[in-house]
């Protein structure tokens, strides 16, 4: 079973770079060789040709606006159909939108697999004239979001080991 870990944010624009925070935790502790965790940053087009390698489990790691208190984390399922049908949006050099970026890859032929999303609501993202370093609120839910991406990764190794198609 293949897995990628997509950590995305932008380190200029506050809270955005929730997901390059969790990329540094996860590379002190990876979880195994068949788990890829890549800090994509804002790379867009880098993160739809690592999806065209068609990974078992896509991981996307982002801050997420969803109306929480700052520093909640979600594990969302994107509906990829959904994403597939909405109208059509351009691939923006300096930010990355996974929506968009799941569509493309689909446009190409690729097949990403299962993808879910470990969010964190922002507490400030910075503003028109960007910010670096997260808020604290949001800074405490990095280890925690690590955990949650560890976790996942072994629950579906797990589901995979009982149907019996590959072990990590």
């Amino acid at each position: 079973m293949s897995v990628l870990v997509a950590c995305i944010g932008n380190i200029f624009q506050g809270d955005d770079a929730f997901g390059c925070e969790v990329a540094k935790v996860l590379a002190r502790r990876p979880p195994s060789p068949a788990v890829r965790v890549i800090d994509f940053g804002i790379r867009g087009l880098d993160l739809i040709y690592a999806l065209m390698d068609a990974p078992d489990l896509t991981i996307l790691v982002d801050a997420v606006s969803r109306g929480g208190a700052p520093g909640t984390l979600y594990t969302i399922k994107p509906d990829l159909e959904e994403a597939a049908e909405a109208g059509q949006q351009m691939l923006d050099a300096h930010a990355m939108d996974p929506v968009t970026v799941l569509r493309a890859t689909k446009a190409m032929g690729g097949r990403p697999g299962r993808v879910l999303l470990v969010g964190c609501e922002p507490a400030d993202l910075g503003g028109e004239e960007g910010r670096m370093g997260l808020t604290p609120v949001v800074s405490d839910a990095v280890e925690e979001a690590a955990f949650m991406v560890e976790s996942l990764i072994g629950n579906e190794t797990k589901i995979n080991e009982e149907r019996d198609t590959y072990e990590l």
